[in-house]
């Protein structure tokens, strides 16, 4: 079977500095990642060479067999579908979750013509299975940041996706609020209808029982790709650079530095 996402030999340069070296790597289907690394590690650089916001210096990136540069575009575009705190910056405060979830259907931000009664009841369909139907007609503004992560991923899935990049998803949680995004897109991710996630943080406390495998970077190169059941404390320490011990409890992680 082929692989849902392929890098090649993926380079990227800008004003004389190298930002990503060389990486290569594939996601399989039924293969959920979890993209880790310090900051600076290369993480923001990759995911937006692999939504095409960025083209690569050299190498390659390819969806289903249809590569960057070489496929329609706009077509491709939509089949990676991205949550990050740059498109949530985005949207408008008076826009409701319906209205937001619609747009994405079409990669828009708002709603800039009518919406079908086709779109309307799909737009629905997706905020009743991320669990907030009873908030589609709430404005934007008045959601918590929970609630906007959940509208964000509904949104992704309008354009029907065949995977899905969550970026820090969890960044400005709190502790509880973590906890219950995590439990929701553990659900998600073993439900009937889940396609493949990316899921990128700093924090290996929000690994999920979900996730197969693990990208680590450091410095734009791959540190490690593989199982999840590879992922140590000495990759970590190498990719935090910090002596660092890694523990796993109920197929959950914790992570403590060492003095």
């Amino acid at each position: 079977m082929s692989a849902i996402l392929r890098v090649h030999d993926l380079s990227l340069s800008r004003s004389g500095f190298l930002i990503l070296d060389h990486i290569s790597w594939q996601v399989q289907p039924e293969e959920n990642w979890v993209i880790l690394g310090a900051n600076g590690s290369g993480k923001t650089s990759l995911l937006k060479v692999l939504v095409g916001y960025l083209p690569p210096t050299s190498g390659s990136v390819s969806v289903l067999d249809q590569s960057f540069g070489h496929s329609d575009w706009h077509e491709l575009r939509k089949a990676v579908g991205i949550v990050s705190s740059g498109i949530a910056n985005l949207m408008h405060s008076e826009d409701t979750a319906l209205e937001i979830v619609v747009g994405g259907k079409s990669a828009t931000i708002g709603s800039w013509k009518g919406i079908t009664k086709a779109e309307r009841n799909s737009a629905l369909d997706l905020l009743k299975s991320v669990k907030i139907a009873h908030l589609a007609f709430k404005r934007w503004e008045l959601f918590s940041q929970g609630e906007r992560q959940r509208v964000l991923i509904a949104r992704a899935l309008m354009a029907r996706p065949k995977i899905l990049i969550l970026d820090e998803p969890c960044a400005g949680l709190d502790p509880a609020a973590r906890e219950e995004f995590l439990i929701f897109l553990n659900q998600q991710a073993t439900s009937a209808q889940a396609i493949p996630l990316l899921f990128v943080t700093h924090h290996v406390e929000e690994v999920i029982p979900c996730f197969t495998h693990a990208l680590v970077l450091k410095a734009g190169r791959v540190l490690s790709a593989g199982s999840l059941s590879e992922l140590n404390s000495a990759i970590l320490s190498d990719a935090f650079s910090h002596n660092v011990s890694l523990r796993r409890k109920n197929r959950r992680f914790t992570l403590t530095m060492e003095h």
